[in-house]
């Protein structure tokens, strides 16, 4: 069932809700965790290369988070993270509503990409990350170099 815009313009948000308007709220719902353009850009350039990798896929099964690209026979996790949810120091602009929330929800992100990094590196495996904004062949170039060079270093 297919819901029209006249029903989000009656839409509610329930008490105590962090969701300050209907628009607001189909704006939220639009935003993608995962299949970004940066991300399908960088990976259709390190497919290219002839690189195989796992998408949105935990690295570590008993951690429930996910890299944007696992290539896990050499243990490298990529991350593309967007410059609004991981405080970048280059494009994060804290918001003008309901910026007590939004600002500590940010803060939760970056404290827990550094221990993402953090328990990963522990476990023998490379992360990368890159912002959004960073040029997509650059990303790849690097995501292609450290991972051949991993490679060619086990002997594959």
């Amino acid at each position: 069932m297919a819901s029209s815009e006249n029903d989000a313009e009656d839409w509610v948000p329930p008490e105590g809700s962090w969701a300050s308007s209907a628009a607001r709220r189909r704006n939220m719902q639009a935003i993608r965790s995962r299949d970004t353009k940066p991300e399908q850009q960088i990976r259709r350039l390190v497919h290219a290369e002839g690189l195989r990798y796992r998408v949105s896929a935990r690295p570590l099964t008993s951690l429930r988070r996910t890299a944007d690209m696992v290539f896990r026979p050499w243990k490298v996790a990529v991350f593309i993270d967007g410059c609004y949810w991981h405080g970048c120091p280059e494009h994060y602009v804290p918001p003008k509503t309901n910026s007590g929330y939004w600002s500590q929800k940010v803060l939760r992100n970056m404290e827990r990409d550094r221990d993402t990094d953090k328990r990963l590196i522990e476990a023998g495996w490379l992360v990368l990350r890159f912002w959004e904004h960073e040029a997509s062949d650059v990303c790849a170039n690097e995501i292609v170099t450290v991972v051949r060079r991993r490679r060619a270093d086990r002997g594959v």
